[in-house]
This record gives structure tokens, C-alpha cells and sequence, in this order.
């Protein structure tokens, strides 16, 4: 069997804790070194494993000897920074979206990936998931149109509070317009899933509404966007009776696709009965356990389905149009 794969990990927060979770007994990945500016939450990983061992600094995690790859789960502010430490120590990295909201420093990074040959890719979950792999076989460039010409998308999100309870300990930042809200945070995961299918998505109108204090991030969005001439809407706001609901429905001629609560997914044929494409909690583990394998063909330099920085700016240029608004 190949070897083992040794991880660093900048940033403890709740996605880097999450992911030191998913990594746990893993066969391949194995985190090995740890960082994060609070020493409260540093302690605290290190106590819930013994095997953990801290670094003094990101920059010493980056420069430590041995490791195969660097997982970036702070804040958005210092992703590019930190991908570009990663790069100068001839590490790969996976970053947690969204990639930045500075665009002229995303750039100046995609450009040295692709004249260095780096490899790098964003954490987007439904990368490796059976809805997308559905979306792709009835709707995208090399689909034979199994359910015929695609009418629309519709995307909906409901929160009962922005940040959802399980996030309360990721920081205010989370909470905040300059580089939190729902949209950068759960829409941008189903903005990516339409772009991988149909390719760039063209902001047509929007309408955000955010709190009077000029800090907090949006209440709620609606917007019209076009994506290969085929029309999509999006409705998501606070104030819904589930903490996370989510739904993105692909209409066609001859049936439809909806994928609902992340991963599962269900499919109609004109009248047929809806089929389930599987249980929504199964799905989510094979996705999950998938992206890993990806992860791991990413740092040999194998072939792999993760995004890369280009497809995530991508997305994250559709996603700040939308919070910009456009009437």
C-alpha cells in the first residue's frame, strides 16, 4: 500500500477541527502538525490528541520538515498569503473556501500555479458528490440529455440564524459583510455545482438586504442569474425553521433533478414516480470519503475532481456580484 501522506493544518477553528475528525484513523492522510493564533483552541486540539504535535508559528508549520501537504482553514483574510508560503516550501495546498475576496491577489496566485505547476484546489464538499455526478450525466457538455433540454435551476436556502449554531465558535468574522454571510459560505457551494455543470454564471438581478449597522452580513437574497442561456433564481434568507435547509432543483423538458439537505438527491422522469438516488446521510459519507481519495491523487499528482483556485475564483466572482446587487 502507499505510503502515508502527512498534513498540516493552519487554523483550528470549526472547519479545521471538522477536518481533523474526517482525517482521523484515515489509512493515508495524517495530520502530523497543527496551528492556530488562539492558544486557547491550539490546547485544546492538542489535549484531544496525543499524537498532535504543535508548531510555533504557520510559517515554521510551513517550513517543517516531511510534510506532503498544508490544509488552510483560517478566515478568508490570509488564504492567499498562506498559499503562497505553501508554494514557496513546494507544498500543495487545500484551502477552505471562499478562496479571498481579493481578487487582484487571487490572480497574481492563479497565475504562479499554472506557471509553476502547483497544486492546489478549494474545498468545495459537492466536488465528489453523486448529485453533481447526476447533474453532469443529464445536463452537462458531454450529457446525451437523459431527461431532455433543461428548462431552469432553482436555488433555495433557509437558515434559522446566520451563523447556524454548530458554527457559534468559527469568530465574528463569520457574521460580518466583509467576508462572512450565507451567500460566501452555503450559496457559493451550489453556485460551484452549477458552474462545473453549465460554466459561467451571468448575474441578470439581485437584491440583498442587510442589517442597519453597516457591519453585519446579509439578511436576505434574491437574484436572477444566467448560466448557458438557461435561466436560474435564488431565494435564501434568514429566518426559516430548520437551522440548514437547502434545496437546488433542475428542471427539464422531460424531468427534473433536486438535490436537497447537501447530499441527497433525487430524480423524475415525466410520469414516474420521484427516485431516490440513494439515503441522504449514506451519501454524504461516500462523498466525503471520496474527496479524500481526491485529496490524496492531489498530492501525488495524480488526476483528481477537486476545484482549483481558477474554478473557485470563479465562483467567488459570481457570488460577490451578487452581494454587490444589480437591479
Amino acid at each position: 500500500m502507499p505510503g502515508v501522506l502527512s498534513i498540516g493544518v493552519v487554523g483550528l477553528g470549526v472547519m479545521g477541527q471538522r477536518m481533523l475528525a474526517r482525517l482521523a484513523g484515515h489509512a493515508r492522510l495524517r495530520v502530523t502538525r497543527v496551528w492556530d493564533e488562539n492558544p486557547v483552541v491550539l490546547s485544546q486540539a492538542l489535549a484531544n490528541d496525543p499524537m498532535l504535535r504543535a508548531a510555533s508559528s504557520a510559517e515554521a508549520l510551513i517550513r517543517e520538515p516531511g510534510l506532503h501537504g498544508l490544509y488552510i482553514a483560517t478566515p478568508p483574510g490570509p488564504h492567499i498569503a498562506l498559499s503562497e508560503r505553501a508554494f514557496d516550501a513546494g507544498l500543495p495546498v487545500l484551502c477552505e473556501k471562499p478562496l479571498t475576496t481579493d481578487f487582484a491577489a487571487a490572480r497574481a496566485c492563479i497565475e504562479r500555479i499554472e506557471q509553476e505547476r502547483r497544486r492546489a484546489a478549494v474545498n468545495y464538499s459537492l466536488a465528489s458528490s453523486t448529485g453533481l455526478a447526476q447533474l453532469q450525466l443529464a445536463f452537462g457538455a458531454a450529457s446525451r440529455r437523459p431527461l431532455g433540454a433543461l428548462h431552469d435551476v432553482r436555488i433555495e436556502l433557509r437558515f434559522a440564524a446566520w451563523p447556524r449554531p454548530w458554527q457559534a465558535g468559527a469568530g465574528a468574522w463569520l457574521s460580518q459583510r466583509a467576508e462572512g454571510g450565507f451567500t460566501r459560505e452555503v450559496l457559493s457551494h451550489f453556485i460551484f455545482v452549477l458552474q462545473r455543470v453549465l460554466g459561467p454564471a451571468r448575474v441578470v438581478r439581485s437584491e440583498v438586504v442587510y442589517p442597519g449597522d453597516g457591519i453585519g452580513s446579509e439578511l436576505s437574497v434574491e437574484a436572477e442569474l444566467s448560466a448557458a442561456g438557461i435561466p436560474v433564481t435564488v431565494s435564501a434568507a434568514i429566518g426559516g425553521e430548520r437551522a440548514d435547509d437547502n434545496r437546488m432543483l433542475w428542471r427539464a423538458s422531460e424531468g427534473e433533478i433536486e438535490l436537497r439537505d447537501w447530499f441527497g438527491v433525487t430524480q423524475q422522469r415525466q410520469g414516474e414516480r420521484v427516485q431516490s438516488l440513494g439515503d441522504a446521510e449514506t451519501l454524504r459519507m461516500n462523498g466525503m470519503t471520496d474527496q479524500l481519495a481526491h485529496w490524496a491523487a492531489m498530492l501525488e499528482g495524480r488526476s483528481h475532481s477537486l476545484p482549483g483556485f481558477a474554478e473557485a475564483l470563479a465562483v467567488q466572482q459570481t457570488v460577490e456580484a451578487i452581494l454587490v446587487g444589480k437591479s
